[in-house]
């Protein structure tokens, strides 16, 4: 079984994640996640899904961020994760600077993925701890 594979129901999900179903709607309308949709639109969740969601429980619940602070948490682990296995320090600044950049508008979405990124050479940084 894939970890993208839609398998919940709303209200299985909303159950898994000890959330309302209203709520996992908000943050869908907010763009903090997109569940897939079945043939007769009724969105489905998937493994990952469910994660993310337990993510932004705890970070509104015990860290006490609010929708843009998700969005901004959120972004930045995305792009994190987007990095290799073993990015330089170089790599996770400028993802870092990526999300900045996306968060105050300067930069869209697409650009920031598309933007060149540093040489990977261990010269051009410094060494990893």
């Amino acid at each position: 079984m894939e970890e993208r594979e839609p398998l919940y129901a709303m209200a299985v999900a909303a159950r898994l994640t000890r959330m309302h179903p209203q709520t996992l709607r908000k943050y869908e309308r907010a763009g903090l996640l997109r569940p897939a949709r079945s043939s007769g639109s009724q969105r489905l969740y998937s493994e990952a899904d469910v994660r993310r969601l337990s993510r932004i429980r705890y970070l509104v619940e015990e860290r006490g961020l609010n929708v843009a602070g998700l969005e901004m948490t959120l972004r930045m682990v995305d792009r994190l994760n987007e990095l290799d296995d073993a990015p330089t320090l170089a790599d996770v600044r400028t993802g870092i600077l990526e999300v900045i950049a996306m968060s105050s508008g300067e930069m869209d979405e697409e650009s920031a993925t598309s933007a060149p990124r540093p040489g990977r050479e261990r010269g051009q940084d410094e060494p990893r701890t």
